[in-house]
Parts: structure tokens; sequence; C-alpha cells
């Protein structure tokens, strides 16, 4: 290994951030290095974090491994103490090039994370190239100012601060020039964007300025948001712009109002299904997906199935479904908890729900002519993320939008033929 190497866990916002810390420690002439970028959303991704510093210290005996990313912001003595590990880097400093060169120098400290509750402002990061990706993230949003009782992550990722923007449309015509032909806006409480900044901006007049200001990127996505706070521009801008693809991925989390409220989410149930209803009648192709939690403390048969039953009520075709994981910490934690067991088989059941769901509407698209992203190996996404295998993996060079038949629906996926 001579090129420094990132593993990347858990969200959008660390996949477009590892583009960051590779290209940094490059520029630092940083050789036989290991970046193990974390996420502390379940318990499970910090396990499967550890799990690979060891295989990497094992695989790469000779390389500086550093830990970075939100487990070890939150509990960053735990990773120092693993003796796989050399340096481990907070949240705020990983992203500073000065601390890559300090590593190159060997002037770094083992232990070098900052308190990310002072942060206040997101710095710009220009990038052209996100490596094995066709797709391209650009970070608006860093942080989180709500207190959900089950999530950790404000204690990693600080206080909500956004990317004015003109920096966000520069770093979108950036990678367009590049050669990206979809841009997906990401954060990790994206609809928050602007409120920190001069005036107070929304969201949907971010959208609609790089859409205007950017005629030349043929797809514009939004990663997770949230439903209580789609502002009325984003609203118009959904239903007004062809090239905003017709795809929302909501952060529901529940389907009962009261577990909502143990939850400390804004919105409730109803909320969900307006609005699902609301902008797909001013958009009737636009297909939803939403991240449910299976087995949050307190929760009872009865409200479970309020959860799952909102999945056919609201319309929703893609679920990221996830069984309770207690963080330390969090209100949630304190709460009386449903036994593993039966977190795991309401999940189990909520996923069925959904991929019933999602094999219904891939039935109805055999048939049609979709617009195709080609990613890798003659497989993609359409513009409602369905995701697509070509019949010909050689059809088509990848990144480029191509229009494509659907002849078949089969194993979870369509499958296309280009439409000479």
């Amino acid at each position: 290994m001579s090129e420094p190497r990132v593993i990347t866990f858990g969200c959008r916002l660390n996949t477009y951030e590892s583009e960051i810390l590779r290209r940094h420690a490059a520029a630092a002439g940083l050789e036989e290095l290991v970046v193990v970028h974390t996420c502390a959303v379940t318990a499970e991704a910090e396990r499967q974090a550890r799990q690979a510093i060891r295989r990497a210290r094992r695989q790469h005996p000779h390389a500086r491994i550093v830990v970075t990313g939100c487990a070890a912001q939150i509990d960053p003595r735990r990773f120092a103490a693993m003796p796989e590990v050399d340096h481990v880097l907070g949240n705020g400093e990983k992203l500073q090039a000065e601390v890559w060169h300090a590593l190159a120098r060997g002037e770094l400290p083992r232990l070098m994370v900052g308190e990310v509750a002072r942060l206040r402002e997101l710095a710009p990061h220009m990038v052209d190239r996100l490596a094995g990706r066709s797709r391209a993230f650009v970070q608006v949003q860093q942080g989180c100012d709500h207190d959900c009782t089950f999530c950790i992550i404000p204690r990693g990722r600080g206080p909500s601060r956004s990317l004015p923007a003109e920096a966000v449309v520069a770093q979108v015509r950036r990678l367009v020039a590049a050669g990206y032909r979809e841009v997906v806006l990401t954060g990790v409480d994206l609809t928050s964007w602007g409120r920190d900044l001069v005036g107070r901006s929304a969201l949907g007049t971010l959208v609609r300025r790089i859409l205007r200001e950017v005629p030349e990127l043929p797809r514009l996505r939004l990663s997770s948001i949230d439903p209580a706070e789609l502002d009325p521009e984003l609203e118009r801008v959904i239903a007004e712009e062809p090239r905003f693809m017709p795809h929302l991925h909501l952060s529901v989390q529940a389907g009962d109002d009261l577990i909502l409220k143990r939850m400390k989410r804004r919105h409730r149930r109803q909320q969900v299904v307006e609005l699902c209803a609301r902008l797909r009648q001013r958009r009737p192709d636009l297909v939803f997906g939403a991240d449910l939690i299976a087995g949050f403390p307190t929760e009872t048969e009865a409200m479970f199935r309020r959860t799952l039953e909102l999945v056919d009520e609201a319309g929703l075709t893609w679920l990221h479904v996830f069984p309770y994981s207690e963080r330390p910490g969090t209100p949630a934690a304190r709460m009386p908890q449903v036994p593993k067991e039966e977190r795991r088989e309401r999940a189990a059941r909520l996923r069925a729900r959904g991929e019933a769901r999602a094999q219904a509407y891939l039935a109805g698209e055999v048939g049609r002519v979709r617009q195709v992203l080609v990613e890798r190996r003659g497989r993609g996404h359409t513009e409602h993320f369905a995701p697509v295998r070509l019949e010909r993996e050689e059809a088509a060079p990848v990144g480029v939008p191509l229009d494509v038949r659907i002849v078949a629906a089969e194993d979870g996926m369509l499958v296309g033929r280009p439409v000479a």
C-alpha cells in the first residue's frame, strides 16, 4: 500500500468527507496510511468499525492507522485504547489540512479531539472527484440543533452550520465540470440549511438557485429530510423542476404518535400522510423512501402495527429499517426497553412490508422508459431511485444518464435495455 486508504462507515456525509480526508492526506505526502471513518448511529456500526481497525492492522502491519468520525468523536479514549490505533482525530480536526501535515511531520498527538459544541461555521472544501462514485455528494449543512431521545449524533457533529449558497453553487459547478451528471445534497439535518446564515434562507431557495445557476446539471437529489421542515419553496421546486429527481427520503422513524412524542420528533403520523399525499398530488410520479425504527423503548405491539400500517397509508416504497439500538447517554437508553428479540422480529416484519411494496412498484415499471444513471458494471438507478441492471453490462458508459426500456423486474431490481 502506498496511497492513503480511507475505510468509510455510515452516511453520505461521511462519504463526502472521506474524499476530503483522502485529499488532505495525499497532499501531505502521507503513505502507508489507513483512515477508519467511523459512524455512531448504531452499536453495530461501531462494532464493524472496530473489526475494520483490527483487520487493517493485520493486512497493513506497517501502516499508521488513524480513527476519526462520529464514534471517535463521542468516545475517543475507547479507540485510543486499541493497540492497533496510532491516532484518533475529532470531527472538527479531521477536516483541517494542517492536521494531516502535522501527522506527516510526526508532530500529531495520539489523541486530538476538540469540543464540537463550540463549532459555529462550516468551511467549504472544493472537491472535483469522489473515488469510486458516479453520483456526487455535496455537503451543504453540518450538525443538528434538535435532541431526539434516541440520537447521539449531535454529540458527534455539533450544532447546525450551513455552507453559504454561493459556495454550494461553486462546488456543484466544479463537480459538473468534472463530468458528474447527478449531485446529491447532504447534511445531518438538511432541512435546517440556511437558518444560521444572514437572512435566514431556506433549503428550497438553495435548490432553486443551484438549478438556475448550473443549468448543465441534469439531475439533483436530496439526502434524508425531516418531514416536519419542508419549506413552501422546496415544495414548489419539487413540483415544478423536472431536473429535481422525483424521489424523497423522509426521516419518519415511527408511525405511532406517542412513540414519536417519546422520540421528541417534531412531526406526527398524520403530517407524514398529508405531506406525501400533498406532494404526490403536485407531482404524481413522486416516490418516497423512509427511515423507520422498530422496537423503540415502550413500543407495544399495537404501536408497532401503527408504523407497519403507515407504510401503506403514506405510500412509502424504499424503506431503511433499523431495530432500535441503545446509545449510552441518550434519554431513550434510560426508558423501559423492548426485548432485543422482539426488536429484531418487528424489524423483519417491517422490512417484509417494505419489500412487498418495492416489488409491487418495480412490477409496475415494466414496459416504461426510464432515464438511468449508469454507475458500475451495467447497474444504476432510475430518476425514482429504483435499482436497474442492464441486460448487457457493456451497454453504456459509467456516469452517463441513459434512456432505458424496462423489460423485467427480478431479484429486487429492474432489468433494462437501452433505447436505440
